[in-house]
């Protein structure tokens, strides 16, 4: 079958120093400290089979282009990945994906009705393959697990044809068939393991907001866009984006943004104290992957509103150091949360919920292409920030 797959050399730096979970030549948990002169290609590989009785055959009809691919994939000068955290290759890129269910082994359950998964069950997956035995695990962390892998990152991902997933961390999509007809079903569920990073990262990690708040979104990528949509759900009276492109603006809109502001063109300060009658927000999200350059409007704002209590929620990548003044969270009774991943906290039930009563997200999906094309629209995601999200579709 074919597959969108990710070469690099293993190159530490001088500084790295290879750590308990680190595997010479294979895996790293800092990758961007690591990994050099990445290539995407497409080639052909074995079908994948069911090895356990807790497996799942899927084919794949839906996979995104996430910005982690994207980083993965762009190199620095000096030819190392951008990206920094959990890494193995060569690996099948995609994680963002949806399927049907070719095959089920016999312990394969469902947690639609707990029974055995069946053919055709419309599905989607978590991409934090956690063990579920682990410390961080048992104590109900599973995004931090201990012996974690990734689909797409160290683990062959769904770039493919084919994947076989295990069934604990598949959830069904039956309840989008009434609402999302056809191919849309996948779009749509190719959309669930995002949307479930901005979801963990706004309500499990952020605390979520009580109907009425104010809320920030910095940067207007998938995870932006979508933590736009769920803040609006959850009752944001004002949810203020702050995003240079104006495609992404736009397409904010449709999601549930109230405002859009320009950096380029505003001050982001003056412009969240004016639409919040100087109070500010309860919550802000940092998905802009550019914390060096954001977080300077961000401190002002939340030492010159008046409001206190609020909550800054880091959710994008990004190995670099940002330039924290404690005074000002000290002062402000403000706080600092990191968040990774999407799984465990009823994050994806409550996020395919959310898409069944009316959250719709493929509106946030700027095109489709084939699996072939994969290759070419990772490196053009590099800089066209018009394009939001690029979906591969399997017909």
């Amino acid at each position: 079958m074919k597959a969108v797959r990710l070469h690099a050399q293993w190159s530490p730096k001088p500084d790295f120093k290879i750590g308990p979970k680190d595997v010479e030549g294979k895996i790293t948990w800092l990758g961007s400290k690591v990994w050099r002169y990445p290539e995407v290609k497409v080639e052909e590989v074995p079908q994948p089979v069911i090895q356990k009785p807790t497996e799942v055959l899927i084919k794949v009809r839906a996979c995104g282009i996430c910005g982690s691919d994207v980083h993965m994939a762009q190199a620095d000068e000096n030819g190392y990945i951008f990206y920094p955290g959990l890494t193995g290759f060569p690996a099948t890129l995609g994680h963002e994906f949806s399927g049907e269910v070719v095959e089920a082994g016999p312990e394969a359950i469902n947690r639609r009705n707990n029974q055995p998964f069946e053919a055709g069950e419309p599905v989607t997956s978590e991409e934090m393959l956690w063990c579920g035995y682990c410390r961080h695990c048992a104590d109900g962390f599973p995004n931090h697990c201990e012996n974690l892998h990734e689909l797409g990152f160290d683990v062959d991902g769904a770039f493919a044809e084919y994947i076989v997933v295990d069934a604990k961390y598949l959830w069904s999509l039956k309840e989008l068939e009434k609402d999302y007809p056809g191919e849309k079903l996948f779009l749509a569920g190719s959309l669930a393991e995002p949307t479930s990073v901005a979801y963990n990262a706004v309500i499990e990690r952020g605390g979520g907001i009580r109907p009425g708040d104010n809320v920030v979104i910095f940067g207007g990528g998938p995870i932006g866009l979508a933590a736009c949509a769920i803040l609006k759900k959850a009752g944001g009276a004002r949810v203020i984006l702050s995003e240079p492109s104006e495609v992404r603006r736009n397409m904010a809109k449709e999601l549930g943004v109230d405002i859009n502001i320009n950096p380029q063109e505003e001050n982001v300060t003056e412009a969240i104290l004016d639409y919040t009658g100087g109070m500010g927000a309860k919550l802000y999200l940092e998905a802009t992957g550019v914390p060096q350059i954001i977080w300077k409007d961000l401190e002002e704002t939340i030492w010159r509103a008046r409001g206190i209590n609020s909550t800054v929620v880091v959710v994008a990548r990004a190995d670099v150091k940002i330039p924290l003044t404690a005074e000002v969270f000290q002062v402000r009774r403000a706080q600092i949360v990191g968040s990774q991943g999407h799984s465990g906290h009823g994050n994806f039930p409550r996020v395919i919920s959310l898409m069944a009563s009316g959250m719709d997200m493929t509106k946030m999906i700027s095109k489709t292409v084939s699996l072939e094309e994969i290759p070419q629209y990772i490196k053009q995601l590099q800089t066209d920030k018009d394009l939001v999200k690029v979906t591969a579709v399997n017909p």
